[in-house]
C-alpha cells in the first residue's frame, strides 16, 4: 500500500475543492484564502483583461446557509460604494453549480502584517480612515460585526480598505428590507447634510436584521461587545461596531511596541468605545474618530479630563515651533539690552 505525504494530500484537496470555471470568464490565478463558508481566489477577468478576486462558496449544495450568506454579503458590498469598501464587479453561479461573485482585487498588506513597523501618526490616520468606511456604512444602515487588524487591508497607493463583510447585518427598512438610496449630497442644503452626519447615532437603536440565526456567536473573541460574544445578535447594533473599534485601538497601541506620548489620552478613547454597556461608549464611529482626530491635532479629548500639567505640555507640544521662535526673539532682546547695557 502507497501512503501520501501531506504535501500530495494538500494537492489533491485543492483539485477537488477547485471551482468549475469552465464557460466563464474568469480562470484561477491562485488561491488567496480560505474561511468556512467561502475560498478567496485571484482570478483574470479574460473579457475586461483584468485581475479580480474571486469569492466562491466552499460548502456542499445541500447546505444553503453558505450561498445565502455569500450573496448577503455580495448584495451588501454592493450597496455601498465607498473608497473604504471594495466594490463587487460580478455575481453569478459556476457550472458546478457554486454562488460566486468577483470583486476588485486589492494588492497590498494586511493591518496586522503593518503594525510593527508604521509610525503611531501612521496608524491612527489608518484607523480614521476605517472609521470613515464603518461610518459610512452604519448611515446605509450595514453593521460589520467583524472588525479585526486581519480585515484591514493597506494597498500600495495608501487606500484603506475594509474587507469580509461576511457578518454584516442590515437596517431593515418598512418597504423591502433594505436602505433606500442617499440623495446625492451636491443637491442637499447644508443643514441636512449636517443633520445626516450622525446617521450611524440613529442606527444605534434601529430595527437590525441578523444575517445569522438567533443565538450563534459569529465574530472574532478580543474585538466582540459583550453583547455580540452573549449570541443575543438581535441586541446587536451600531454600538458594537464602536467596541470593535476601541478594541482595535488598543491592539494598535500594544502591538507597536512604542511608549506614545499622550498615551492616557488614546488609552481613554479605546476604554470609552470598549464599555460594557452600550449606551455608555461613544455612540456613534463618528464621535470616537472626532476624539482620535483631535488627538492628532493635539486639541483636548473628551474620553480623557486632562490635569493642568498635561494641558499645558499639550499646548507647548503644538505650539512648539512658534514657541520656540518668540523665546528666540526675547532672548536675543535680552542680550541686545546687556550688551547696550556694558557699552554705556
Amino acid at each position: 500500500m502507497t501512503f501520501l505525504d501531506d504535501a500530495a494530500l494538500e494537492r489533491l484537496r485543492c483539485a477537488a475543492d477547485a471551482p468549475d470555471l469552465s464557460g466563464t470568464k474568469y480562470a484561477i490565478t491562485r488561491e488567496l484564502a480560505r474561511g468556512g463558508m467561502g475560498t478567496v481566489y485571484e482570478a483574470w477577468d479574460a473579457e475586461l483583461e483584468r485581475a479580480v478576486a474571486l469569492k466562491v462558496v466552499t460548502v456542499p449544495e445541500a447546505i444553503p446557509e453558505g450561498v445565502a450568506r455569500l450573496h448577503r454579503e455580495a448584495r451588501t458590498l454592493a450597496h455601498l460604494e465607498h473608497p473604504g469598501i471594495v466594490p463587487v464587479h460580478d455575481i453569478g453561479r459556476l457550472p458546478d453549480g457554486r454562488f460566486y461573485y468577483a470583486m476588485k482585487l486589492v494588492r497590498g498588506a494586511r493591518l496586522d502584517e503593518l503594525v510593527a513597523t508604521a509610525p503611531r501618526a501612521e496608524l491612527l490616520r489608518i484607523f480614521g480612515r476605517v472609521c470613515d468606511a464603518i461610518a459610512f456604512a452604519h448611515a446605509h444602515g450595514v453593521v460589520h460585526r467583524d472588525i479585526k487588524p486581519a480585515n484591514i487591508m493597506v494597498a500600495g497607493f495608501g487606500e484603506v480598505l475594509v474587507v469580509d463583510w461576511g457578518l454584516a447585518t442590515e437596517k431593515q427598512s418598512p418597504v423591502d428590507g433594505r436602505q433606500s438610496s442617499t440623495p446625492n449630497p451636491a443637491s442637499e442644503p447644508s443643514s441636512e447634510i449636517a443633520a445626516r452626519a450622525d446617521d450611524d447615532t440613529r442606527l444605534a437603536t434601529a430595527d437590525i436584521r441578523p444575517v445569522t440565526g438567533h443565538g450563534a456567536i459569529l465574530g472574532t473573541p478580543g474585538f466582540m461587545a459583550p453583547e455580540q460574544s452573549s449570541g443575543g445578535i438581535v441586541a446587536v447594533d451600531a454600538r458594537a461596531d464602536v467596541f470593535a473599534l476601541g478594541a482595535l485601538l488598543q491592539w494598535m497601541l500594544g502591538a507597536s511596541g512604542r511608549a506614545a506620548p499622550r498615551a492616557n489620552a488614546l488609552a481613554a478613547i479605546a476604554g470609552q468605545a470598549m464599555r460594557a454597556d452600550p449606551a455608555a461608549r461613544y455612540q456613534s464611529v463618528t464621535a470616537l474618530a472626532a476624539d482620535v482626530e483631535a488627538f492628532l491635532d493635539k486639541r483636548p479629548v473628551s474620553a480623557y479630563p486632562e490635569r493642568a500639567l498635561e494641558r499645558a505640555r499639550r499646548v507647548v507640544t503644538k505650539y512648539r515651533a512658534p514657541i520656540v521662535l518668540v523665546l528666540a526673539y526675547l532672548v536675543m532682546r535680552l542680550v541686545l539690552l546687556l550688551v547696550m547695557r556694558e557699552r554705556r
